[in-house]
């Protein structure tokens, strides 16, 4: 008999580099699922620890073995200063993504560090993660895997966008759910704003005085990957491989890179959904770059895009690696063969359980 109720704590660490995204939430299932995020909190990493993540993609096989202990200990650490700071108690599992380093599903690999054992024994409770390896063994491209999360929490909205470091889209297609990477987003735009010495572009505004270049918005727009079926997902190797190269042909100023990348997102995005479907639910840390959600709402003016309350477009991705986890506690399927492209439906993830 399973339970209807389960707390667990859903932890996400992104491409874009914001920071661990951490949230104690309450599951209910009755009829239907059901939620409620109690708590939620955005760990910053420090500079460090950005610019290890960012040069894993160059480490040999020995230095990732050593990345990877280090930072299952920085997430346990991480994950047991929430506990206290809020004081939590009931804590059915721990739901970790860990952070991707590799991935190479064409080669049958993936890598996500930060779900090592050890993360059991540091933190004493049961841990749920590993989620994306089952997959890619199973034939798959290992991602997307929330819209299992859009489909069973979600299923008001006609598209679940993220807005993150890839663009990401989830939505019903003849009977079933599908899901796939659209575009680079944070990853392309971040890089270029700290040149400037910034963290971000405070609502696109950096990107809106710029100029577009129509030359680099039609090459990027030739980019194979864009034409490809699905199921497809991106990595950093595609962000250093395919976009950078073109972007640094041109020698433009940030603000034109900036604002030329805007619309390529935006059009990308567009190309993927219907013009004619009536609501867009959008998360994920893009939301807040208002210049491009207005560019989005120009190549579709007849969509409702739907930008959520700052807690859901921040830990939505969060909230969904929880879920996956109770399914995998429940052994539930929680990856969708539709969607990754996998042999079948299955139950994914490694469940530590506490000694």
């Amino acid at each position: 008999m399973f339970k209807e109720n389960y707390n667990v704590i859903g932890v996400m660490s992104g491409t874009s580099l914001d920071g661990v995204d951490l949230a104690y939430i309450n599951f209910e299932k009755k009829e239907h699922w059901s939620f409620k995020i109690l708590f939620s909190e955005t760990v910053p990493y420090t500079t460090d620890w950005v610019n290890k993540l960012k040069n894993g993609f160059y480490l040999n096989e020995n230095e990732l073995i050593s990345l990877n202990e280090s930072y299952t200990g920085l997430l346990a650490t991480i994950i047991l200063e929430f506990i206290e700071k809020y004081s939590l108690v009931k804590i059915d599992a721990i739901c970790s993504h860990g952070h991707t380093i590799l991935h190479q599903p064409e080669n049958g690999f993936t890598l996500q560090i930060g779900n090592l054992p050890k993360l059991g024994s540091l933190l004493n409770y049961p841990i749920v993660c590993d989620f994306r390896v089952q997959d890619v063994l199973l034939g798959g491209q290992g991602a997307p895997l929330v819209p299992i999360g859009d489909q069973l929490l979600f299923s008001n909205y006609d598209y679940c966008l993220n807005l993150g470091g890839f663009s990401n889209i989830s939505f019903e297609y003849y009977g079933k759910r599908i899901a796939y990477d659209i575009s680079p987003v944070n990853t392309v735009l971040n890089y270029y704003v700290n040149q400037l010495g910034l963290d971000y572009d405070d609502k696109g505004k950096i990107a809106k005085s710029g100029l577009l270049d129509s030359n680099l918005f039609e090459k990027l727009n030739l980019i194979s990957f864009y034409k490809e079926p699905f199921p497809k997902s991106l990595g950093m190797e595609f962000v250093h491989k395919c976009i950078f190269p073109i972007i640094e042909n041109f020698s433009l100023p940030i603000e034109t890179i900036l604002r030329t990348f805007v619309e390529h997102i935006a059009f990308q995005i567009a190309q993927n959904c219907n013009n004619n479907s009536k609501t867009i639910l959008i998360t994920g840390g893009g939301a807040y770059h208002e210049f491009l959600i207005e560019r989005i709402q120009y190549y579709l003016p007849n969509v409702l895009l739907v930008v959520p309350d700052n807690q859901l477009i921040e830990f939505k991705e969060a909230l969904i690696f929880g879920f996956l986890g109770v399914l995998k506690l429940r052994n539930e399927n929680n990856t969708l063969a539709s969607v990754t492209g996998a042999a079948q439906d299955h139950c994914s993830g490694v469940i530590y359980n506490v000694n």
